[in-house]
């Protein structure tokens, strides 16, 4: 099983159309591919989002890098020492120095999805990828979920319904394997701007972690 998709991907046609669409529009300068997981395989903390931002990872190649997203996700690891250097967010790269600590970031959906909502068809599709790399992190011991769809995604991994673990915002949950699931909103753009979520809410489910 492989644990990520190739650049051109066509495990989901209407997503493999629009990134061609996209490719055409914006060019080489663009990643629009697949995007892959940041951080060591050897982590002890895999952090799951939902899918790449249109201007943010489909165009940098990286997790969460280059949407507001972003900046709250990668400020709450550098305060929580999850993470060491900076994220510039005036000029976002995946060459810049910023380096995880006993953390790895991924997506339930590696490709940019239309309107940032997948289909549940695509979340099946791309569900292969996030097994093979959950079995390769032989240090795994906590996973944090940004959102429900990322939460979902997981307990399907692991054959659970959504009614043995419900979504909630700082709840952690015990898996059948032992690892444990810590849960989080998402900090899109929208969540913090309508009050759902901040930055200081993400910390402290880091902290509660660290503590678990």
């Amino acid at each position: 099983m492989k644990s990520a998709p190739s650049l051109n991907c066509d495990l989901c046609p209407r997503l493999a159309t629009w990134r061609n669409e996209l490719r055409a529009e914006y060019g080489a300068s663009w990643h629009n591919s697949p995007v892959p997981s940041f951080g060591a395989l050897d982590a002890q903390l895999l952090i799951v989002g939902l899918a790449p931002g249109l201007h943010g990872a489909n165009r940098t190649g990286r997790p969460f890098t280059g949407d507001y997203a972003g900046i709250v996700l990668y400020n709450a690891l550098l305060n929580t020492e999850f993470a060491t250097g900076a994220y510039d967010s005036e000029h976002p790269h995946k060459n810049d120095d910023l380096k995880l600590i006993n953390c790895r970031i991924t997506n339930a959906v590696r490709c940019v999805p239309p309107a940032n909502k997948p289909l549940p068809a695509e979340i099946t599709a791309c569900r292969s990828f996030l097994q093979a790399e959950i079995a390769a992190m032989h240090n795994l011991q906590h996973i944090l979920t940004l959102g429900r769809v990322a939460h979902e995604t997981v307990l399907k991994h692991f054959g659970l319904r959504a009614s043995s673990a419900p979504f909630t915002h700082g709840a952690v949950h015990v898996l059948p394997n032992g690892l444990q699931m810590h849960n989080s909103y998402h900090c899109s753009q929208y969540n913090v701007f309508t009050g759902r979520m901040n930055q200081e809410m993400l910390e402290a489910v880091l902290q509660n972690l660290c503590t678990s």
